[in-house]
């Protein structure tokens, strides 16, 4: 995809189209990097950002069990069909 240099003040800019934005997550604030001559723009937030406050109000409010039943014993296929 080819996109045109625009004058921003002194400055030049590019402009991205919302699919891209969309497709990258871009939101608010962006990271720029520059190698071998190459211009690099990536999403700032992080995967799972935010996950260990969400996890600390899960366990406030008692909402972090497991939603699969745990057998109190353990499996009995174990003795039940193996012949040691």
């Amino acid at each position: 995809m080819k996109v045109t240099l625009v004058r921003i003040g002194n400055s030049r800019g590019i402009r991205l189209p919302k699919p891209v934005i969309e497709q990258c997550g871009f939101e608010g604030e962006v990271e720029m990097e520059v190698h071998r001559r190459e211009l690099v723009i990536r999403s700032s937030s992080q995967p799972r950002e935010g996950w260990a406050g969400a996890f600390a109000q899960m366990s406030e409010r008692g909402d972090d069990e497991l939603l699969d039943h745990v057998a109190e014993e353990g499996p009995t296929w174990d003795d039940d069909e193996w012949e040691w």
